[in-house]
């Protein structure tokens, strides 16, 4: 067995391998976890320079139960022995020291590199708990296939926590939950952060909609789905302004939406700025999920305030009350709609904006991975070149 290279030259500063499944062009990324995956690998290119190397995966999706199947020993999202040889003979070319998988989906191979570099330093960072993810996606899907994933993910995050040196979650509440399925909390956190893209907003927020409307932003999972059609029946039929519903894969209960009262479904867009600007606020109806909801964090980024669950601002508790309400009913949803309706209306509140500069921004996501790398392997050395 290749035991590695793993020796440091006096002096020399340690070079660090990202592996990633984040291969499309960073401008056409949809969904949270693709753009956090390309702002990771960014701002970690600005922190490391020629010292950062990057290995990406080509996801495979998992298709029929043979494939589920065979996915059990913890290969999933296009690990297998093909990619551990590239990366083995990479790390020993490049006399790598550190990696960073992105996503705990990569436990098998995170495995693999610890088996053969005794003395690598190994960081996974988790998008979600996914045990609990697939978890939650088993209980809306019940099929052998939804059971099979979830089996596969949860063999490949158990490999992840045993093998990583270090664990960074986007919350509390996930660390947690490492803790009490794998017997490991993370050691780290890293909170969801987002590109900037309220600079390149050159539409009138007037175009998205000529009337006074609320947004809620969520593609076809299952917890987006199933969230917007609990509001949609308990909620705007209730309210004094209509919703309306902005996403991709919604087809399947369109017709359900737009049966009830208050509610539009203008489904796909190919820029959402000017329906954020346009809009009052945001609502986010989620009950189920892991990790941290995208869509606070880009509502802050357009200066929005929301409206949403107890599980929408998982991972944003210390900055609800400055943001918006946490609702644990339709009832005191409802309520809260109205109260915001009734407040002053602000095209985009600089307050908002400056939360999400300082908290959820590329910056801070730069700063807080420094940070995380310093403290993983003193003395500092970042930013020699």
């Amino acid at each position: 067995m290749n035991q590695g290279h793993q020796h440091k030259s006096a002096g020399s500063a340690p070079r660090l391998l990202l592996v990633t499944t984040a291969i499309e062009p960073s401008a056409s990324v949809s969904g949270g976890r693709a753009m956090l995956s390309h702002l990771v690998a960014d701002a970690l290119a600005e922190i490391l320079g020629s010292r950062l190397e990057v290995y990406r995966i080509a996801p495979q999706g998992l298709r029929g139960v043979r494939a589920v199947a065979s996915a059990l020993n913890g290969t999933v999202d296009g690990v297998d022995a093909a990619v551990v040889r590239e990366v083995v003979a990479l790390m020993n070319a490049k006399g790598i020291e550190r990696v960073i998988f992105d996503g705990s989906s990569l436990g098998y191979l995170c495995r693999q590199v610890r088996l053969q570099f005794k003395d690598a330093e190994l960081l996974t960072l988790f998008h979600n708990c996914e045990a609990r993810f697939f978890y939650g996606a088993f209980r809306h899907y019940k099929s052998v296939r939804s059971l099979g994933v979830l089996m596969a993910n949860f063999v490949a995050e158990r490999m992840a926590v045993r093998y990583s040196h270090r664990l960074i979650c986007l919350n509390h509440r996930d660390g947690d939950l490492l803790r009490r399925l794998y017997g490991r909390a993370a050691t780290d956190l890293f909170p969801m952060a987002l590109r900037d893209r309220f600079g390149q907003c050159g539409v009138s927020s007037t175009e998205a909609a000529p009337e006074a409307y609320v947004l809620f932003v969520g593609g076809g999972f299952y917890a987006n789905m199933a969230g917007i059609v609990w509001y949609a029946r308990n909620v705007a039929p209730t309210v004094p302004v209509k919703t309306l519903v902005v996403g991709m894969g919604l087809d399947s209960i369109k017709a359900e939406l737009q049966r009830c009262s208050g509610i539009e479904v203008v489904g796909a867009v190919d820029d959402l700025s000017p329906w954020y600007l346009g809009a009052r606020f945001v609502v986010a109806p989620i009950f189920d999920g892991s990790g941290m909801k995208t869509k606070v964090a880009e509502a802050l980024m357009y200066g929005k305030r929301i409206v949403g669950t107890v599980e929408a601002f998982t991972g944003y508790e210390d900055v609800i009350e400055r943001v918006g309400a946490a609702c644990r009913s339709h009832s005191e949803f409802a309520e809260a709609v109205k109260a915001e309706m009734c407040r002053e209306h602000v095209a985009v509140d600089p307050d908002l904006r400056r939360i999400y500069e300082q908290r959820y921004s590329f910056s801070a996501a730069r700063d807080r991975l420094r940070q995380i790398l310093c403290e993983a392997e003193p003395p500092c050395i970042l930013g020699v070149h």
